[in-house]
């Protein structure tokens, strides 16, 4: 108790707080920005705290985190671009909704989404985060490689009611990711002698692209009408019983987001598109998502924000962060002499007790400053598209640009633009190709380190836990299969007794 009093008076002084309100306020900045990332922001501000003392550097920087991914919400919702990977489920259904005329209440769903998604997390953080993180250590190659098979299966849920084309935009996505040197042997894939190649496509300018690019020129040649814009709704614009209703959504993809982060290397990136993908399946109405389901915005926002203390876990508990993101987070605390692992928990409590605080707190002001943020944020859908667009297209430019300084990465951006243009015109779906190229690598490392460990592939199946994940995941996909089908016959029924 004596340690809990010392690092909430530490904590809470006014110095503090303060620099916990400006690390929000970065982290939602660098999260709105298109092509700017927690990532960037988190690479950039961690020397920002070398002169501090560890207390207001630490709780400076988990206030950035947390902040950088809730901050993806806005330009999801109000431009159809994820302001950070984490968003990538967001854009699917909130921004359909801005574009009805609702950005408001997409935004309203996605701000008390995401604080509910925090809540949950943080309780996770702080009561279970030790035994959490043991049993996430023990799973070998054999359980993460089922757990992303289960997780790749989703693009059959994601791809619901055009099987065919979800699945080739998956493969697209998953060829994507091939490029590069191969894991494990470092063989050089695909790279058709571009030296830029050899590293692969990076995420960012491949998000900016399918995103961005290609959203501004469906919008130039298209010829989408604008629709009237609600501003005038007070409060979130939408009721307690709808969140009562998603009450389970909230709760099933907080855990999702909370897994996801514990697990190394997926992180909000994957949970967000996990969560959206089980969302769907749940749902009786599934032929809603895509065009402005409230449950779509509810199970992203809650996942991604959710992620964020479960990435914490294993970084405070081990010392192994669960993202890159948390990576950088990792060197923050050692620039301040202070070693995440098993023994942090004891010779640095008052520490623990700080991050603790200071997620608490970022979370509060996460959510103060984007409601009361909405409606001014709402804003740019007045600009006329000739302003908008051109501010748009060099956001995007210098995001990609940044990721590795190269120009490389802004063509790559161009050309995926014009395949995310093709691809939405022709009826295929975006997210099947993201989830693809986000696993697809992952997957190949863990199925190699596995045939590495044993060389048997039957292995996979006498595993319980890897056989019960691939089992889950072909079922998945066959239960989609027979429901497609059978949605497909009942269509064609209704239509032959209309002839």
């Amino acid at each position: 108790m004596d340690v809990l009093v010392q690092s909430l008076n530490e904590a809470l002084t006014p110095f503090v707080i303060l620099l916990m309100a400006l690390g929000v306020l970065v982290g939602l900045i660098f999260g709105t920005v298109p092509g700017l990332t927690a990532t960037m922001g988190m690479a950039l501000f961690v020397p920002f705290t070398f002169g501090m003392d560890p207390v207001p550097g630490i709780a400076f920087l988990i206030c950035l985190h947390l902040g950088g991914v809730s901050g993806g919400l806005v330009a999801s919702t109000l431009l159809g671009i994820p302001g950070t990977p984490s968003s990538i489920a967001t854009t699917f259904d909130a921004y359909p909704m801005s574009k009805n005329g609702e950005p408001l209440r997409a935004l309203g769903i996605g701000v008390i989404a995401s604080l509910v998604g925090g809540a949950l997390s943080f309780i996770a953080l702080v009561t279970i985060s030790p035994v959490i993180s043991r049993l996430a250590v023990q799973m070998g190659p054999f359980e993460f490689f089922a757990l992303i098979f289960f997780a790749l299966s989703l693009v059959a849920v994601l791809a619901k009611g055009s099987m065919l084309k979800g699945i080739t935009a998956g493969f697209l996505g998953l060829a994507a990711g091939l490029v590069g040197f191969a894991p494990i042997d470092g063989l050089q894939r695909y790279t058709v002698g571009i030296l830029e190649l050899k590293g692969g496509f990076e995420l960012l300018p491949l998000i900016m692209g399918l995103f961005a690019i290609s959203q501004i020129l469906i919008e130039i040649l298209g010829d989408s009408k604008s629709q009237k814009i609600d501003l005038k709704a007070k409060g979130f614009a939408f009721s307690l019983v709808e969140i009562i209703k998603n009450g389970w959504n909230l709760l099933r993809s907080s855990l999702i987001g909370i897994a996801f982060g514990i697990l190394p290397g997926l992180g909000s990136g994957t949970s967000n598109l996990v969560a959206y993908a089980q969302a769907k399946q749940a749902s009786k109405s599934s032929e809603r998502f895509g065009k402005g389901a409230p449950e779509g915005i509810y199970a992203s926002e809650s996942a991604n924000t959710a992620s964020v203390g479960g990435s914490l876990i294993p970084m405070l508990s081990l010392g192994i962060p669960g993202d890159t993101v948390t990576a950088i987070l990792l060197g923050g605390f050692m620039v301040h002499g202070l070693q995440p692992g098993p023994l942090f928990f004891t010779s640095n409590p008052h520490i623990v007790n700080v991050v603790f605080i200071a997620f608490f707190v970022a979370m509060i002001f996460v959510f103060l400053f984007q409601l009361f943020g909405m409606k001014l944020f709402t804003r740019v859908l007045t600009v006329p598209k000739q302003y908008l667009f051109p501010v748009i297209f060099v956001l995007t430019v210098v995001g990609a640009y940044t990721t590795n300084s190269s120009i490389f990465d802004i063509w790559v951006m161009i050309l995926f633009g014009v395949v995310g243009f093709f691809l939405v015109r022709n009826g295929f779906p975006i997210a099947p190709m993201i989830l693809g190229f986000i696993l697809g690598p992952l997957l190949e490392t863990y199925m190699r380190r596995a045939l590495m460990t044993s060389g048997n592939a039957v292995d996979f199946f006498t595993n319980p836990i890897s056989a019960l994940f691939i089992l889950a995941g072909v079922a998945c996909v066959a239960f989609t299969l027979r429901s497609e089908i059978k949605e497909k016959k009942t269509r064609n029924d209704d239509h032959s007794l209309n002839l």
